[in-house]
């Protein structure tokens, strides 16, 4: 075997290993993009039990369910308002297990035997909450589409000073934070006012506070 032919067989054993070399390198998408199709065809199901506004609820869902969805699609409480999607504007802020959760950040399978409180817990058109009241008469909804989370934020920003919890503009760590107006802004500040009605808002929550003091 002279040389040229050493030459040919190194070239055509060059050439089949980068067309092995390219197929394998092709196959993993395919086979990933396969994967998730059939995943997303079984979609995994777990039972879960919520107490909603007092209601217990036993629901079958798709794991993945966030939890504002299960509140708006599978037990149909559209008070509370899908924003952003993404935690940034309070839109869809519930009250859970006393405390205020953007219900588009957190999966419904991690409140099993949570007591889940909305908008539509709080009042009724008959009986509205004070806190409902007050944003009505102080104007504090405008367009009106933050306003769920809003008022939710407001009850458990409430709560929140009246248990003793400090915010970053708290001027002592041990002592009980003051109803101000600094206070009131600082906790409310995950929650987003397109309107502006910011100024509005927190006279609506000084007056809540200030008549259950």
């Amino acid at each position: 075997m002279d040389d040229r032919d050493r030459m040919t067989i190194t070239r055509r054993s060059f050439l089949i290993i980068g067309a092995v070399t390219a197929t394998a390198i092709a196959l993993p998408p395919f086979i990933c993009a396969q994967a998730s199709a059939a995943n997303l065809a079984r979609p995994v199901q777990a039972k879960v039990a919520l107490q909603v506004n007092g209601q217990q609820h036993a629901l079958d869902l798709d794991t993945r369910t966030t939890l504002l969805d299960a509140l708006r699609e599978h037990l149909k409480l559209t008070g509370t308002k899908k924003g952003c999607d993404h935690g940034q504007c309070g839109a869809c802020t519930v009250i859970a297990d006393g405390r205020r959760v953007n219900s588009c950040l957190t999966l419904a399978v991690m409140h099993e035997g949570s007591k889940i409180t909305t908008i539509e817990g709080l009042g009724t058109p008959e009986k509205l909450h004070p806190m409902q009241a007050a944003f009505i008469k102080h104007d504090g909804y405008q367009c009106g589409y933050c306003t769920p989370g809003q008022i939710c934020s407001a009850v458990a920003v409430l709560d929140e000073i009246r248990q003793g919890i400090p915010s970053h503009v708290s001027p002592s760590l041990t002592e009980h934070p003051e109803l101000i107006a600094s206070e009131l802004q600082e906790r409310m500040s995950g929650n987003i006012c397109r309107c502006g009605a910011y100024s509005n808002i927190i006279e609506a929550i000084s007056e809540v506070a200030e008549a259950s003091a």
